[in-house]
């Protein structure tokens, strides 16, 4: 068994987490349960930063929030001095609300709405990712009206296709996202921002995949971005000070995935950066950086009751939990895989393989098709592991169920972040239905 962060098996046979035994916090919190090791979330944070503080390289590391987007999440990431990337009025409401700097918020999105832009000119974010000539407009027009100059840098596509899967590869040429390197839609960018009297042009900005484990895809999209800036300086004397290369760093779900430490990617980054800058006599540009899953995906663990149980002679066994796709859609919506473990009998054989499956009214509902479990029975309690990304930020109240507290675990303590809905919250904002209405 693999486990991460601060995870440990007790002498009772129990799952702890960030001190705390997983058992008693199923018990005092309610399942189906988000727990949070805080510890490691630190611990990531601090090993990008010191690999750029080491270089001796200006930087930002962002937190990319659409992975997990909570007040409490957003309050930890300013302690840890990070930078935040979000992507819609409500990551940015919560961040406001949560406190966060907001000099130091990116805005990102390909079809931000005129609403959206005007409350991040109000609360003064630090800079906005532009995705398209319809958005450059709109900017162009809000910064005259407001007489208020926005920082922002040019997404662009770089041609590099990630090896990952289709739903989530975002560099290649065919993207919703970005301006094109080759068909010059990224000139056409340049020359309509570059010279603006409110719009301040910091770079360029590039995503190309998730869930990547290896460093070439980063070092080629370096390459081609720097060479991209160093020919605008040469043509238009103008120099960017920014290169920021997204994310997309990979994790360990399963024992098949073989990630790098978040050190080997930035260092190449570097190092990839420093090369081309030199070539071409172009002055090294802060580098900046977008985790989201690498920094809070195998700090969530997601605890689950054990209910029911069911056996197809010749097939698979079946081990039913409280909850399912309306807490974690990823295995549904794309096949993704997790580990899990007995959390009240950690220690025991694994001599058993389950298909666990989910309480949805859907056949698809499987979270994981093949675990190696000992003899489960109901009451169980059930943990899998790497569930921070993606998980509490695509839940839905699918089949009404509803959303399950989030709770963060650190040095022995547990504290709620999330409160468990009710069924009240799930109808609260609901109207009756008005026969005299609908006659009208």
């Amino acid at each position: 068994m693999h486990l991460y962060g601060t995870q440990t098996i007790n002498d009772q046979g129990h799952l702890t987490i960030g001190g705390t035994d997983s058992v008693e916090l199923a018990e005092k919190y309610g399942t189906p349960l988000y727990v949070y090791d805080i510890q490691l979330f630190r611990d990531r944070a601090r090993a990008f930063q010191e690999t750029f503080e080491k270089a001796g390289i200006g930087y930002q590391v962002a937190y990319a929030s659409k992975a997990f987007s909570t007040i409490a999440i957003y309050q930890v990431a300013a302690e840890e001095k990070l930078s935040l990337d979000v992507v819609s009025a409500g990551e940015l409401y919560t961040a406001v609300k949560a406190g966060f700097p907001v000099e130091k918020i990116h805005f990102h999105g390909n079809n931000k709405s005129v609403e959206e832009l005007q409350m991040a000119f109000e609360v003064g974010i630090g800079c906005i990712v532009v995705d398209n000539f319809y958005e450059i407009d709109l900017l162009k027009k809000l910064s005259e009206r407001l007489e208020q100059p926005m920082n922002i840098l040019l997404r662009v596509t770089p041609g590099i296709e990630a090896h990952t899967h289709d739903y989530i590869t975002t560099g290649q040429e065919d993207s919703k996202f970005g301006f094109d390197l080759k068909n010059g839609q990224a000139d056409r960018a340049f020359e309509q921002t570059f010279d603006n009297d409110y719009l301040n042009l910091l770079g360029l900005h590039c995503h190309i995949g998730s869930q990547i484990f290896d460093t070439g895809a980063f070092q080629l999209a370096s390459e081609k971005l720097m060479q991209k800036m160093a020919s605008w300086k040469e043509q238009f004397d103008y120099t960017c000070p920014v290169l920021n290369l997204g994310g997309g760093f990979g994790i360990r779900y399963t024992e098949e995935d073989k990630p790098l430490e978040p050190a080997v990617y930035v260092e190449q980054m570097i190092e990839t950066v420093k090369q081309t800058a030199n070539a071409s006599g172009y002055p090294i540009p802060e580098i900046w950086i977008e985790p989201g899953r690498s920094l809070i995906g195998d700090a969530g663990t997601t605890l689950y009751t054990i209910g029911s149980t069911k056996e197809v002679p010749g097939t698979r066994k079946y081990a039913a939990v409280d909850g399912g796709m309306s807490d974690n859609i990823r295995p549904a919506l794309y096949g993704a895989k997790y580990s899990s473990v007995i959390a009240n009998n950690a220690n025991a054989g694994l001599t058993e393989q389950y298909t666990i499956a989910g309480k949805c009214c859907e056949s698809g509902d499987k979270l994981i098709e093949q675990a190696d479990l000992p003899v489960v029975a109901a009451g169980d309690i059930l943990g899998i592991f790497c569930t921070g990304a993606y998980g509490y930020s695509m839940a839905s109240n699918y089949n009404r169920i509803a959303r399950p507290a989030v709770i963060f675990v650190e040095n022995g303590v547990s504290q709620l972040v999330v409160k468990r809905e009710t069924n009240d919250d799930l109808i609260k904002q609901d109207l009756p239905y008005s026969q005299k209405a609908a006659q009208e």
